[in-house]
């Protein structure tokens, strides 16, 4: 036991101390940082506005277009080959021509700054919209206002019950978001330092320095030295982009907030009303938020996260760690990589089925099978899992772990000493059962 501390000791030290760890570990937080920060930063430094110059020759659109603040409108009396010969001498960024109320019409818009796709959506939308109140109006004297008090918004609050009687409420929106994130990170972290162990088992037979290493320890020790000490430089690393991630969007999230009260013009009196609408928008928006970090399982989610992901790392390393015992360079991997990566791969593709029907016999059995469940369970944890299913899981896992490491350790301690022969599966197979 004291030789595999030491072995794990040893690759901890060896990779943490690489200038390469250094850099991903401050990368890395960095580009996931950015990931989130920069959309919104580039949403509000780089705002689509326009100035619409209406042309209206049916004389059914006055008012019935609402400016905001990066789309205005402005009606012109004029006719649209004036409107067309000044234009470039106006302010105006567009020139929007409605000739027709047809309801499948096209409407012509002559611009000089290019339109956003969402900009045109909202004219499309604010068009249809005027529309169809001119024709409620002409038809059945039904005006815009009495359509909007007439409409009702319904929300779906989805609850599980158990069969205690005990109940909680759920948002299925956050637990697929909350599902599909664990999944992403938990293949993401696996295949990454799985592959590490089996290119530094590959680099120590190349360079033949394993000859030395195994007339002092027994092969199976090196093996599960290297699995475990490459997995605590994960949780390592994982744990600095969590806390390095979490710092820096605070930060820039209290910095953007800073930036857009100082751009901000200080309220007259209906703008003070508008403030005042703002803030209890505001207030809304932070008990929902409460409310929906109140729904989701955060223990349970953490501590399910750190077992699949060191059982699914543990489980696969080894796997990786008999392909790289097994084969004199990595170009002689790939026969043997695909049948390993491939349930792995599957759960992730699979992984968007599986949010649709969380409760189904497929999200069943690929949640319990231990090639799959790390991924699979990760998915389906945020929608509720029962106990007995969970725990069936992560026993499948800790027994597929035992076993894979079981033949890991019998291909490793004979493919780790073979050198210039092409390995194939029969070899293998005989390696598993080899008895000398």
């Amino acid at each position: 036991m004291n030789k595999i501390a030491l072995i794990i000791k040893r690759e901890y030290l060896t990779r943490v101390k690489k200038t390469s760890f250094l850099v991903m570990t401050l990368v890395g937080p960095l580009l996931m940082a950015a990931l989130m920060i920069v959309p919104a930063w580039l949403a509000l430094k780089d705002k689509d506005v326009q100035i619409v110059e209406v042309i209206d020759e049916t004389g059914q659109f006055i008012n019935q277009f609402e400016s905001t603040e990066t789309l205005k409108f402005d009606h012109q009396f004029i006719s649209i080959e004036k409107a067309k010969e000044d234009f470039y001498e106006t302010k105006y960024t567009s020139i929007l021509y409605i000739n027709s109320l047809d309801k499948n019409a096209e409407v012509e818009m002559f611009y000089k700054k290019q339109p956003g796709v969402s900009t045109i959506k909202q004219i499309e939308n604010t068009i249809e919209s005027a529309i169809n109140s001119i024709e409620l109006k002409n038809k059945f004297n039904i005006t815009k206002d009495q359509l909007e008090e007439s409409k009702s918004s319904i929300t779906v609050k989805t609850i599980y019950r158990d069969i205690t009687g005990s109940e909680e409420s759920k948002s299925s929106t956050i637990s697929s978001v909350l599902g599909l994130a664990g999944a992403v990170m938990i293949y993401f972290f696996v295949f990454m330092y799985g592959i590490q162990v089996m290119r530094g088992v590959i680099e120590e037979k190349t360079s033949r320095i394993v000859e030395i290493i195994i007339s002092s320890v027994k092969p199976f020790q090196l093996m599960m030295g290297k699995i475990l000490g490459i997995a605590l430089v994960g949780l390592t690393q994982f744990i600095l982009w969590m806390v390095l991630t979490g710092t820096i969007v605070t930060v820039a999230q209290v910095a953007l907030n800073q930036s857009i009260d100082m751009s901000s013009t200080p309220p007259g009196i209906e703008e003070a009303m508008q403030g005042q609408n703002i803030q209890l928008d505001k207030q809304k928006m932070l008990t929902q938020f409460e409310s929906i970090i109140d729904e989701i399982p955060i223990f349970q989610m953490l501590f399910s996260f750190l077992f699949y992901f060191l059982g699914g790392y543990l489980l696969y390393a080894a796997l990786l760690a008999a392909i790289g015992s097994a084969v004199d360079s990595e170009a002689d991997t790939q026969q043997f990589m695909m049948p390993v990566t491939i349930p792995l791969i599957f759960s992730f593709v699979v992984a968007q089925t599986v949010i649709e029907n969380p409760d189904g016999a497929m999200a069943f059995w690929l949640s319990i099978f231990p090639l799959t469940s790390p991924i699979i369970m990760m998915v389906r944890i945020p929608f509720g899992v029962d106990a007995w299913e969970l725990i069936l899981s992560m026993v499948l896992l800790v027994l597929g772990f035992v076993g894979t490491t079981w033949m890991a350790g019998k291909i490793y301690r004979t493919g780790i000493l073979m050198y210039g022969k092409k390995v194939n599966y029969k070899e293998l197979w005989k390696w598993l059962f080899y008895k000398g």
